[in-house]
């Protein structure tokens, strides 16, 4: 699943490749993806272009020369969002199946460019999804976001309201789209080894100073993350062609059974945590 550096990842290569070109044509081959009318999404969306392409959590916001409109597209679990043109063919989001043959089986929503641009939604589950809201709508979808890391909404304060009379797991919490946006399975368990804090720990047994650990360690890990242009297993690529590489650095996930990364002494062990696979150090976390 795509997840926070990931899609930032897309939001910054489709800025650099779609915005100004106006949409001749939408293909709707999965109605059941558009959250409007076929007929209404289409129409509205032709001879449109985008004008920006913005963010909050998981979620894209690709602002509409009409500015009272907005097209929102969320990858959710193995969506893609892939750019063609005659050069190149750049493609990012989940890391399967191939992007080859385009149109492929895959291939729900296509946008249709000048000079044979297009720009192709594909989803294997299908959970992914695309609406078109006005301003209105968006306010309220975005307000259902929690803070995000590298937002100036992310302060130590706010961080700490979240963890207060809360008794849940702690990686349970940092799941919570609306508490904390962006984040998911990945990066938790590395926010958690950062901060040395055991995902499975109780919120409400933690110190003010493993909040802090927390807080800062999801600044840093996000950061490196982007910075690195997201994590791949597979065959991912961003919207430059690149493959991410964050996976190089990863301390945790994915390496259950190895031994830790941090102390050097410890195997990693892995658990279900609400149905999701969780990796830890029992020694570099308390």
């Amino acid at each position: 699943m795509p997840e926070l550096p990931e899609v930032e990842t897309i939001r910054q290569g489709l800025r650099q490749n779609i915005l100004a070109k106006k949409i001749i044509a939408v293909e709707v081959k999965k109605k059941n993806l558009v959250k409007n009318p076929k007929k209404y999404f289409v129409d509205f969306l032709q001879n449109q272009h985008f004008v920006d392409v913005s963010r909050i959590g998981k979620l894209l916001i690709f602002h509409l020369q009409n500015k009272d409109y907005f097209l929102l597209i969320h990858l959710k679990m193995t969506g893609q969002l892939i750019y063609q043109d005659k050069k190149q063919t750049l493609a990012g989001g989940h890391s399967g199946p191939k992007i080859t043959d385009l149109p492929n089986k895959y291939s729900h929503v296509i946008f249709h460019f000048p000079q044979d641009v297009k720009l192709f939604f594909n989803d294997l589950r299908q959970f992914g999804y695309l609406k078109i809201v006005n301003q209105q709508d968006k306010e309220k979808i975005v307000a259902q976001f929690g803070i995000e890391p590298l937002q100036t909404n992310f302060t130590f304060a706010n961080f700490l309201k979240i963890f207060k009379n809360k008794r849940i797991a702690v990686k349970t919490l940092l799941l919570n789209q609306k508490l904390i946006a962006g984040l998911g399975n990945i990066y938790v368990d590395e926010v958690c080894h950062q901060a040395g804090v055991l995902p499975q720990r109780l919120v409400n047994t933690l110190t003010e100073v493993d909040i802090k650990n927390l807080f800062k360690a999801s600044q840093k890990i996000i950061k490196q993350a982007i910075a690195k242009r997201g994590t791949t297993f597979s065959d991912y690529r961003d919207t430059d062609g690149k493959s991410g590489n964050f996976s190089d650095y990863l301390k945790v996930y994915g390496r259950s059974g190895e031994l830790c990364l941090t102390c050097g002494q410890e195997s990693l062990k892995k658990i279900k945590l609400n149905g999701r696979g969780t990796v830890f150090c029992a020694l570099c976390q308390k």
